[in-house]
């Protein structure tokens, strides 16, 4: 049994017929044979340019079969892969680099142009490599050089490593700050997609779309589990919403995973007959799916099976519920996936009673090794494991949600609330400081709050709230413009207000909780109904 990322690949390669073709994007497709093949080429070459083993690879690439290969070629190669999300600005990306020291960057001729006033402030960047020949006129402030295809079988032996091994470094906003990075094993990724695929039932013969971007665990998932079972993965990188469906249609795709706001857009459009005949089921995650867009779903794709997941990034997945209890358990999130635990705590680690709201935690093969170079983050979410046998003297650390739950009598569990100020928004999970420095760096504003509000369609949406400085002006349309500026869609605040009024507590502090509260139907006229 493969129990590291690119075992799984090489597996899928040498039991299946060499016609059969593993990743389809809208150049052709590939079959897993030569999948493999490319990867190890892009091992061996990784590792010509002096990777060592767990030095960190970046993958700032389009959603496309190079993107693909380079995940299991960093895993072969010893290294840690670092998937960075399109779009991303520059300061962004370059936070990433330097928090985690990445030393190779594998990007696109036009994304390197997009970095290219950045590059010079990352001191452990040392090689940049392209996907694809550049232009003539292309320059680069470091070292670069051009990523072949194989031509022929290319021999290589991957380094020895363990289950337990980092391969991997997702960014995920923490609730204070920039972006942390989640340090993922093999066993995780491994773990993850031999879960959720048995669940779903992933076979060879599933065809998985692959809408979510590649640095979103949830996305990953499509592709590591398409691979692990030999399914076909198709990559679609979206610009509207019946794209997708063109692409369910053209594709014949059996399973298609999305967030809420994806949803919510594509439930009001119409689905070819062929599309449901075929759509064997459907998942969510990255927040609620409402009510009024599965009722949608489910009357368009009556033979579909929807599955509602939560999950987090330091756990990957937690639970699903099952199509067959939609109607009996109305708003539950399920149970725990195969091979995860779930417990349910009060603030002191006791089990929490039936239907008592307590601390979600999760423990299993899922949990990952912790946040990279943040040992204070670390201990408050990575804690050991409640009520294990004091006889086991080895410390089990478990994941420390900061999400309350509720379980009822029958084991199903109930989300209630988030403990921290994240603002979880289409699927990412937003840091209010990241949004608050951008606009205090604008200049003429004395006081910034940045809040999530809950939205029908994107789960939450930010509410940004601002005091001018005496003497300045500033207006809500200059907010909003700088925002567009420095941060990604998902980022700009969806509501901005200026005011001399922001509520504080009896520290001096705003009083988020307040503005959360006075702001929390502004959005109410937006309410989905089926």
């Amino acid at each position: 049994m493969a129990y590291l990322l690119h075992h799984t690949l090489f597996d899928t390669a040498a039991r299946a017929p060499l016609q059969d073709l593993l990743i389809h994007d809208r150049h052709g497709a590939v079959s897993s044979a030569v999948f493999a093949n490319e990867a190890t080429a892009l091992a061996r070459t990784l590792t010509d340019l002096g990777l060592q083993v767990d030095e960190r690879v970046a993958i700032f690439l389009p959603k496309d079969p190079v993107c693909s290969y380079a995940f299991y070629a960093v895993s072969a190669a010893g290294g840690v892969f670092v998937p960075v999300n399109s779009v991303l600005k520059p300061q962004q990306v370059l936070h990433i680099l330097n928090d985690c020291g990445v030393r190779i960057l594998l990007t696109s001729p036009e994304r390197a142009r997009h970095l290219q006033t950045v590059m010079a402030d990352c001191p452990t960047l040392h090689h940049v490599l392209l996907s694809e020949p550049p232009t003539a006129d292309f320059t680069c402030p470091i070292s670069y050089s051009v990523w072949q295809n194989a031509t022929e079988t290319v021999p290589f032996t991957p380094p020895r490593r363990t289950d337990n091994d980092m391969v991997a470094i997702l960014y995920t906003s923490g609730s204070t700050g920039r972006p942390k990075g989640v340090i993922i094993s093999h066993r995780n990724i491994v773990e993850g997609a031999r879960s959720v695929s048995s669940y779903l039932d992933i076979t060879a013969h599933d065809r998985l779309l692959a809408v979510l971007p590649f640095s979103f665990d949830y996305g990953l998932n499509q592709l590591t589990s398409a691979v692990l079972r030999g399914a076909s993965c198709v990559l679609l990188d979206y610009l509207l919403p019946r794209d997708v469906i063109r692409a369910l249609e053209r594709h014949a795709i059996t399973g298609l995973a999305a967030v809420p706001p994806l949803w919510a857009q594509l439930a009001p459009l119409d689905w070819p007959p062929a599309v449901a005949r075929k759509l064997r089921y459907i998942t969510n995650s990255g927040g609620a799916m409402p009510d009024g867009v599965l009722t949608r779903l489910r009357k368009k794709l009556p033979h579909t099976r929807p599955f509602l997941m939560y999950g987090l990034t330091e756990a990957f997945r937690s639970t699903f519920l099952s199509p067959d209890d939609l109607d009996a358990r109305r708003g539950s999130m399920g149970k725990a996936i195969p091979n995860a635990e779930i417990l349910v705590v009060r603030p002191d680690g006791a089990p929490a009673a039936i239907n008592e709201p307590g601390e979600l935690v999760h423990r299993g093969a899922l949990v990952a090794l912790g946040y990279w170079n943040d040992p204070e983050r670390t201990a408050q979410r990575f804690r050991p494991a409640p009520g294990r046998p004091q006889g086991i003297t080895v410390t089990e650390l478990a994941v420390w949600s900061g999400d309350t739950v509720r379980r009822d009598q029958d084991g199903y569990l109930y989300f209630v609330g988030r403990n921290d100020a994240m603002i979880k928004t289409s699927g990412y999970r937003v840091s209010p400081e990241e949004i608050e420095e951008i606009v205090y760096a604008a200049g003429g504003v004395e006081t910034v709050a940045a809040i999530g509000v809950p939205h029908a369609t994107l789960g939450q949406a930010v509410v940004v709230v601002a005091s001018a400085l005496p003497g300045d002006s500033v207006s809500e349309t200059d907010i909003v413009i700088t925002c567009r500026k420095a941060l990604p869609s998902y980022m700009v605040p969806a509501h901005v207000v200026v005011t001399d009024d922001l509520p504080r507590n009896p520290n001096g502090k705003i009083d988020r909780n307040a503005l959360i509260q006075q702001f929390a139907h502004v959005f109410d006229q937006q309410e989905d109904t089926p």
